[in-house]
């Protein structure tokens, strides 16, 4: 572990703890409840107050605390005008999304809770997104998907993305693929709103300046019938990335350090504030990246403060208005950590935990026997592009088998369509072909998570993967003696061309 101590000392240059604990900051009051407890004088003024209207909770001047982004969502949410961390309180939930996999269960609760001829709280903010267990002979797998079906046609639910047809996913119209990557293309993530999903990675929408985490299939149930939800007020961690990124590094690359500094329960139940100079030169997809993988610290949530990026990937996305929040400048962190990414290397999680960090160039002797591009962490247009960059700089054909999997049907078709720039003209596809990869299959969530015996690309031996994904315990990806390397798509891309764990800039110097 000597690397990782190595990366530490150079990269993060300082962590301000602001609190001493999170018990501490739940536990202290506000400065204006610390100056009640003052000492006061016995001298009796008056023997009754005079009477007064209700004081109403001051939401402007000096007496009013700071707030950080995610303080102030659940302010807007909850409809009170001052909130701190470890308050409870029922929030509006603006979207609410479910995929085959928990949505057959939210349901079975929904009904059971509210009856069988109960109607959802509001048809229009349910997004529900067949993309787990789809391209699979897997009769219950199937069968998820028919219970799914059926509750949104009782319900009438607008955004429903249906697949019937899985022998050919180009021809239903409807179906997207993975939820989280789905979400951000239709438009479903605005700044400043509240989204809840079964899924864990629905913290990939915190890319959006909005408050975005995984919830159960109880707690999804109730929100189907109420559209509300009681949560917790996150304290939050701010890191502040600041550098020009180096072109062999990629928002991969970012959060493996982060995760790898602060360890898988270093931000639990915590909201992770993203700024700085690196932040805001990232694409809206990299930021997405960042974002998904906050849960792998126990993050509750991941955010970056929406800017002119955000405001022009969702031009042609959504019509709907929406309000962006951001921290205050007296807001409250429980620690703030900065980073000077010119320091950083291209790095992966070891097996078998996403913070067991090591550097790419110290594992070359790792042997590899296969490559998977994909995920909502690493199948993004840009990771395929990125991946694609390296494979064109070397001119060789990969050495172990490369599954490609498109996060959706738009990157599927922006593999055959988009010209990989400085290529001549060749898209990914071509370039995919050329280095002897496999063929970009269906766009779904894959083997990232395992699923059934005959999912694509699924490991089903005891073998080493590379992989842009987004954990690496023991059986995700199938076999429970597997042994899973997370990397960003130019890690993934140049072990692929050696057949060993290889630091890209082997090939991208």
């Amino acid at each position: 572990m000597a690397a990782s101590s190595a990366i530490s000392s150079s990269s993060f240059l300082s962590v301000s703890q602001k609190d001493a604990g999170v018990s501490s900051f739940y536990a202290q009051p506000s400065s204006s409840i610390q100056m009640s407890q003052k000492k006061v004088s016995k001298k009796i003024v008056s023997v009754m107050a005079p009477q007064q209207s209700e004081r109403k909770p001051s939401t402007t001047g000096s007496v009013k605390t700071g707030m950080t982004m995610t303080e102030k969502i659940f302010s807007r949410a909850a409809e009170k005008p001052q909130l701190n961390p470890g308050d409870n309180v029922w929030v509006n939930v603006d979207i609410l999304m479910t995929h085959d996999v928990c949505g057959p269960g939210c349901i079975g609760i929904f009904k059971k809770e509210f009856g069988n001829d109960a109607k959802v709280w509001d048809r229009e903010k349910i997004v529900i997104i067949p993309d787990h267990y789809i391209f699979t002979s897997d009769e219950r797998a199937n069968r998820n998907v028919d219970i799914i079906r059926d509750f949104s046609t009782e319900q009438d639910i607008k955004y429903f993305y249906d697949i019937k047809d899985r022998s050919n996913f180009k021809v239903n119209p409807d179906y997207k693929g993975v939820c989280h990557v789905a979400l951000a293309q239709e438009g479903h993530c605005r700044p400043g709103e509240v989204l809840l999903g079964t899924d864990s990675h629905t913290c990939t929408a915190g890319a959006f300046g909005q408050f975005a985490t995984g919830i159960g299939n109880t707690d999804a149930g109730f929100v189907l019938g109420t559209g509300k939800l009681l949560l917790k007020v996150p304290p939050t961690l701010r890191f502040v990335l600041d550098g020009e990124m180096p072109d062999y590094l990629l928002a991969k690359d970012l959060i493996l350090q982060i995760i790898g500094e602060i360890s898988v329960s270093g931000a639990t139940y915590k909201a992770m504030e993203f700024v700085g100079s690196t932040i805001e030169s990232l694409t809206m997809e990299e930021r997405m990246t960042l974002c998904n993988m906050v849960v792998e610290a126990g993050g509750k949530n991941g955010i970056v403060p929406a800017d002119a990026t955000t405001f022009k990937y969702l031009e042609d996305k959504t019509s709907l208005p929406y309000e962006p929040v951001y921290s205050d400048d007296q807001a409250r962190f429980l620690a703030e950590y900065r980073i000077d990414v010119t320091k950083l290397e291209p790095l992966v999680a070891k097996p078998h935990s996403p913070d067991n960090r090591g550097l790419a160039r110290e594992c070359k002797d790792v042997k590899t026997d296969r490559v998977y591009i994909g995920s909502c962490t690493g199948g993004k247009t840009e990771d395929f592009l990125a991946a694609a960059r390296v494979f064109l700089a070397s001119g060789k054909k990969v050495k172990v088998p490369t599954f490609l999997v498109p996060a959706t049907q738009k990157v599927w078709m922006d593999l055959y369509t988009l010209p990989v720039p400085e290529s001549g003209g060749k898209t990914c596809s071509q370039i995919f072909e050329e280095a002897g990869c496999d063929t970009p299959t269906s766009p779904s969530c894959g083997a990232c998570l395992g699923g059934p015996q005959d999912t694509y690309a699924r490991l089903n031996e005891p073998q080493v993967c590379v992989s842009t994904t987004n954990r690496n315990f023991p059986g995700r990806m199938g076999h429970k003696e597997g042994q899973i390397y997370l990397a960003s798509p130019y890690t993934a891309a140049a072990s692929a061309l050696t057949g060993f764990v290889t630091d890209p800039r082997e090939f991208l110097r």
